[in-house]
């Protein structure tokens, strides 16, 4: 990695009240002594390297002898700051020129254009952070939803670093247990019984598989809830799109096959982040372009984490029973809640142990909202738990990995093979292990996690 002075805005572009330019490295305060000055008239110059940690300072940013802005810079130390590098932040007025200007003047003064993430993945390379942890930062600026937040600032306070630590302090105490006998194998002592071995291998695992089965849940944090409104022509599936969105994102009409594609709209419902997809009605139809809107709700359908299935309860009870005898064919295997739609527009009480909803009566809709949610996560679990809870699709594949090795070493255990390969095993388990907190990495998978990074961070 180039770890020559890298400079790029830390501010999201557009117009706003600040604009914050962010450069770290060897160079950082040589190049910023060039264009800052602490006075219009540029006859006083400051040495930032004589200046404290942490301090602010007021002045003026020059090109040449033209004045560009009047800032505030921030000065952090080596090795105190995000970076353990020196550091310098830029807070100049909003609005995209000023940033670039600022930007391409320290550019021409020294600095290089920073990659996505490279500060970030500068602050792992100098032991401020672990790999998880940078991982943690991206998850968490990301993050839509209290518990997604939640989630990440657990993962960036090192939860998951000190699970892994005290995991790999159970393996190491294992593997040394197996290879202090290697040293005495001549002489026929046993330190401890193979069955004593096995069964705390055992329990590792199971505490790692508790882990490792959170991460449907994390999923769900992390991404959100994919989830498809289906049902027949005109059951009200886009009315109850747009009921959610609170807007008239989808096109609704009483001529049916009106929806000819799926449509896809995110909102947070109970603190859920759910990635909403309205699909064309569920019919046989002659028309090319319906007929492939239908093959793509399908292949939502199939995709899905959760589908809201509606049944038009005004059509008359006995297709609305043959409605539903089409759910339970098709959809009783998924995850997924049939509803009775237009509550409203009929006084049947067909199908009393379905849920009946009416856009003009909320509360059937909060009820609706409240199983959704039931149906995919517990919030209340997720709110008060302390506990790790995996989002992050590397970590669930290095764990799963540990425990394969693992299990690997209760194999060669039973087939009573010699210590030295339950210690090559205990080993990879390990390996896998480091993985997660980058003790153990490579270029590839650090340029594939800081790749995903914004520029700045």
């Amino acid at each position: 990695m180039n770890m020559n002075t890298i400079a790029a805005t830390a501010t999201a572009t557009g117009e706003g009240g600040l604009n914050v330019i962010r450069i770290s490295g060897i160079d950082t305060f040589a190049i910023v002594e060039k264009l800052f000055y602490k006075t219009k008239t540029r006859e006083k110059r400051i040495s930032l390297s004589n200046e404290l940690s942490h301090t602010l300072h007021f002045g003026y940013i020059f090109e040449n002898e033209k004045l560009i802005d009047e800032v505030v810079i921030s000065i952090f130390k080596n090795p105190n700051s995000y970076t353990g590098e020196d550091v310098v932040e830029i807070s100049s007025h909003g609005g995209n020129f000023i940033a670039q200007k600022i930007l391409k003047i320290l550019l021409n003064c020294g600095a290089r254009h920073a990659e996505p993430g490279e500060f970030t993945k500068r602050a792992f390379l100098n032991g401020k952070i672990d790999l998880s942890q940078a991982e943690a930062v991206a998850d968490l600026i990301k993050s839509k939803t209290e518990s997604a937040h939640s989630s990440s600032i657990r993962q960036l306070e090192g939860s998951l670093s000190e699970f892994v630590n005290k995991t790999r302090h159970d393996i190491i105490n294992i593997t040394s247990l197996v290879e202090l006998e290697l040293d005495f194998a001549e002489e026929g002592l046993e330190f401890v019984k193979k069955d004593e071995i096995r069964s705390l291998i055992e329990n590792l695992n199971n505490r790692l598989k508790s882990i490792i089965d959170t991460y449907i849940t994390g999923k769900i944090i992390r991404e959100g809830v994919y989830l498809v409104i289906a049902g027949k022509p005109n059951s009200g599936k886009s009315s109850l799109f747009n009921y959610f969105l609170k807007t008239n994102r989808s096109i609704v009409s009483k001529v049916a096959g009106t929806t000819r594609d799926y449509i896809e709209e995110s909102v947070i419902i109970n603190g859920v982040l759910f990635n909403l997809i309205d699909t064309a009605g569920l019919r046989m139809s002659d028309d090319e372009i319906e007929s492939e809107g239908i093959r793509r709700s399908h292949k939502k359908i199939d995709e899905a984490d959760l589908i809201v299935y509606l049944i038009d309860s005004s059509q008359g009870e006995k297709l609305t029973e043959d409605d539903l005898n089409y759910f339970n064919e098709n959809f009783g295997g998924k995850r997924s809640i049939a509803v009775m739609s237009k509550k409203d527009l009929t006084k049947s009480n067909c199908l009393p142990e379905l849920l009946k909803i009416s856009l003009l009566e909320d509360e059937t809709i909060e009820a609706l909202k409240k199983i959704m949610t039931e149906k995919v996560i517990n919030l209340e679990t997720i709110s008060a738990s302390e506990e790790i809870i995996l989002t992050n699709l590397r970590h669930k594949i290095c764990l799963e990995n540990v425990v394969k090795s693992l299990n690997d070493s209760v194999k060669t255990i039973d087939e009573n093979l010699s210590g030295e390969f339950i210690s090559v095993d205990l080993r990879t388990s390990l390996k896998y292990l480091g993985e997660i907190t980058g003790e153990v990495t490579n270029d590839d998978i650090l340029n594939n996690i800081f790749m995903n990074f914004c520029i700045g961070k």
